[in-house]
């Protein structure tokens, strides 16, 4: 084996409870307001921008970064909170999500000073929207696979290509995407690559949304065309933008949106059979639940980790690909469970609602953050098994 699996049993600290009720009540106020609707995620696809500047007021964006920035220096513990009651609520946070998870701290550690000090402060009022530009046609997850070119030219870099599966690029301010800047050796295929800070509004860019069965649009395609990037927009080092993204997807892989964007129909079964379930629906919930408190004990641990300053890409792969896996399933699940639910006890037709909503939703669940077939791999190559 070439790494040692760990997930550490941490425990969220006090001062996480108590931040866990702030949220709750801010969250309770918002949904009270009109905001959005908790029951039907199918509006989770939405642009909230005034919702995200009040987040941003709240001191819940940039939680851990260094307050010259506009951050907070909280720690992923606190941040972890926030999150897992966004999510569980269903609360409209496309518009900051990527850009408070994973771009901030890309940014934090390659962008140049003068682009740090423009950019994270707006992160964390909640003004600015990220995507993530890394899947292309015909590579699929397979990022050292990217054709994407950039070519030097004077004062920069020319972008010429395209890239798929792009989750928000349709409101996204910029993009940080990875493109090819020289080929791949026989020696080292994964050589060739650099990151890139993209102002998503230059000349040259154009967006193609991708629909969903659900009628969502939430994925895209982009097409860069003589797409011009500055050179202070390179963001570390030319040719070695994979050991970058490899820590990156440590962030993106591993926080509790990975097993909890179907939870939805859970909380929505327990309603259906009521305070006195029959033996069949107890224990399908009780090994449902006992499943959910796992992956989420594993998800706070490699929380912690990243507090420490440790890049647990293993652990986070493995956390979303038993996420993805769990959250797919759930809804066929939910739904053999409540083939006994008496109609007339419970609002059956709003479980079926969003029953069939997750059933159509769980597809693309394999595709954002990295298909299985890729985490299994990187997994297999942590343990020394490939």
């Amino acid at each position: 084996m070439t790494a040692a699996l760990r997930f550490d049993p941490i425990r969220l600290p006090p001062v996480c409870e108590e931040l866990r009720k702030e949220v709750r009540a801010f969250l309770a106020e918002e949904i009270a307001a009109g905001t959005f609707d908790p029951n039907k995620p199918q509006r989770e696809d939405s642009d909230a921008p005034e919702f995200s500047r009040r987040v941003g007021e709240r001191g819940w964006l940039g939680m851990t970064w260094p307050k010259k920035y506009g951050g907070h220096e909280r720690t992923f513990l606190e941040r972890y909170v926030v999150t897992e009651e966004m999510r569980v609520a269903n609360a409209p946070t496309r518009r900051f999500f990527v850009a408070d998870r994973q771009s901030g701290p890309v940014l934090l550690k390659y962008a140049p000073e003068h682009i740090k000090m423009d950019i994270l402060p707006r992160i964390c009022r909640g003004e600015l929207c990220f995507a993530i530009g890394m899947s292309e046609p015909n590579s699929g997850s397979d990022l050292f696979a990217a054709k994407t070119k950039a070519t030097k030219t004077d004062g920069g870099y020319l972008i010429n290509g395209s890239k798929i599966w792009t989750t928000s690029a349709h409101i996204a301010d910029y993009m940080i995407a990875i493109f090819r800047t020289s080929p791949p050796t026989k020696e080292n295929r994964r050589h060739g690559l650099t990151q890139f800070l993209v102002n998503m509004k230059s000349p040259g860019i154009k967006v193609n949304p991708i629909a969903q069965i659900t009628g969502q649009y939430e994925f895209n395609e982009v097409v860069f065309a003589d797409v011009f990037v500055p050179d202070d927009h390179l963001l570390g080092e030319v040719d070695g933008a994979w050991k970058q993204a490899t820590s990156e997807l440590a962030y993106e892989r591993s926080g509790p949106e990975r097993f909890l964007e179907t939870y939805y129909v859970l909380t929505e079964l327990v309603r259906a059979l009521g305070p006195d379930p029959d033996t069949r629906g107890a224990e399908g919930i009780g090994r449902l639940v006992a499943q959910l408190h796992t992956m989420r004990r594993m998800s706070v641990s490699v929380a912690g980790m990243l507090q420490a300053g440790k890049e647990p890409v293993v652990e986070a792969s493995i956390v979303k690909d038993i996420g993805t896996i769990w959250e797919q399933q759930l809804p066929h699940r939910v739904r053999e469970l409540a083939a006994f639910v008496d109609g007339e006890a419970s609002n059956h037709a709003t479980l079926d609602e969003l029953t069939a909503f997750a059933t159509k939703l769980a597809p693309k669940l394999t595709i954002q953050g990295g298909t299985t077939e890729v985490l299994r791999g990187i997994i297999a190559r942590g343990l020394g098994l490939r």
